[in-house]
């Protein structure tokens, strides 16, 4: 029989003094007194001198004492370093900074690296979220850099001086590389239009330009179309805009934003002048050195590329295809044709519009490649043109 469960320790010093009593003599009696084996009893006497005690008699663990597929303290020293250095990143981030760095070394798993930053106390427990099917579908098209750029205004909030901080935002959709990331005096168009300006003179000009609704990439004129709305058409970059009431459209841009202020503007800095400088470090960080997971832990900027198209001195006049009757808008915002005055917006008044006629003889008012209303001479009648969910 084993030992008795209530008595271990005790029975094994028992046993001890026995041994010691009778010189060692007699282990096979002894042995069969305490009911263990002759290994077992020459197991405990020889832990006795070893440990000089009764320390010795106690139960020792029995995990191994070394591990072959342990991670050296070299390794773990590295990784806690990483992410000491970027508290806000995750162990697959730092698995794929550690790895550009010295690709030569066999760095551990990401689950591996995970359990050391636990260890180490680095690794807060998110909150249980519920997770809903993510919505792709706008972005479908964007296979290439300058496919499609998204802007927005990261939500505004103070520093610590009590000085309201609005920071507008610009980025590719298909490499997620934050173009600008610039504090504006007001969020209107006019610091708008010229943070794009200059992000177009150093990058090209994209294709389109995905926003919201609101003010300034969108108004109640026609069509929705703004004066910053205007502008980039007649730099021929089509302005795209979300439906309302859904930014999971934009959804790239807005986790963008959750990270900025997560590393940037959470706690806000004392004025904004050092907010400008912790925006700029983030954009540093977040272009050249975040590894990014849905780029297959790739930085943004490995995959951006200029793009193709130049900013124009002038802006170029729109070009309407073979078929369009085109006509320049009073700058009463009205259209004569055909005997009719069609309001159309003051906005477009001095732009040149084009009208294609259908096939039931009403007509599609274009602004560049922008459909706006449909006119029908006969009821005199204007309707907006259909708005059709667009994709990058």
């Amino acid at each position: 029989m084993p030992w008795k469960e209530n008595s271990v320790l005790e029975q094994r010093v028992a046993f001890i003094r026995a041994c010691q009593a009778n010189g060692g003599d007699f282990m096979t009696d002894l042995c069969d007194r305490f009911e263990i084996s002759r290994k077992t009893g020459y197991k405990w006497l020889a832990r006795y001198h070893d440990a000089d005690g009764i320390d010795g008699l106690r139960d020792q663990s029995r995990a191994p004492q070394t591990h072959p597929n342990a991670v050296s303290p070299e390794i773990e020293d590295a990784v806690v370093a990483m992410k000491l250095a970027h508290i806000k990143w995750g162990a697959k981030k730092v698995k794929a900074c550690l790895r550009r760095a010295d690709p030569q070394m066999d760095w551990p798993a990401a689950s591996t690296m995970e359990t050391i930053l636990k260890r180490n106390g680095l690794v807060v427990p998110r909150p249980p979220t519920r997770r809903t099917p993510p919505y792709t579908q706008p972005f479908a098209g964007c296979l290439a850099p300058n496919d499609v750029w998204c802007a927005d205004f990261k939500g505004w909030f103070r520093t610590l001086d009590g000085r309201r901080c609005d920071p507008f935002t610009l980025t590719d959709a298909y490499s997620r590389f934050l173009l600008r990331c610039q504090i504006v005096p007001r969020p209107n168009r006019r610091w708008v239009q010229a943070i794009c300006d200059a992000a177009f003179r150093e990058y090209g000009l994209p294709r389109a330009i995905r926003t919201d609704n609101g003010p300034p990439f969108a108004a109640r004129a026609v069509g929705g179309l703004s004066l910053l709305a205007i502008h980039w058409i007649k730099l021929g970059i089509i302005p795209e805009r979300i439906r309302p009431g859904r930014p999971q459209q934009n959804a790239r841009h807005e986790r963008m934003h959750r990270t900025l202020n997560g590393e940037s503007a959470s706690p806000p800095q004392d004025n904004r002048r050092k907010q400008q400088t912790a925006l700029g470090h983030f954009r540093q960080e977040f272009n050249y050195e975040r590894p990014h997971e849905a780029l297959d832990q790739n930085t943004p900027a490995s995959l951006y590329e200029r793009s193709p198209r130049p900013y124009p001195r002038r802006l170029p006049p729109i070009v309407y295809p073979d078929g369009f009757v085109v006509q320049r808008v009073r700058k009463s915002g009205q259209l004569s044709w055909h005997g009719h005055d069609l309001f159309l917006s003051k906005r477009l008044a001095g732009e040149l519009v084009g009208l294609q006629q259908q096939e039931d003889d009403t007509w599609i008012i274009h602004f560049g490649p922008l459909p706006l209303v449909i006119w029908n001479p006969r009821t005199g009648r204007i309707k907006p043109y259909p708005r059709r969910q667009q994709s990058c």
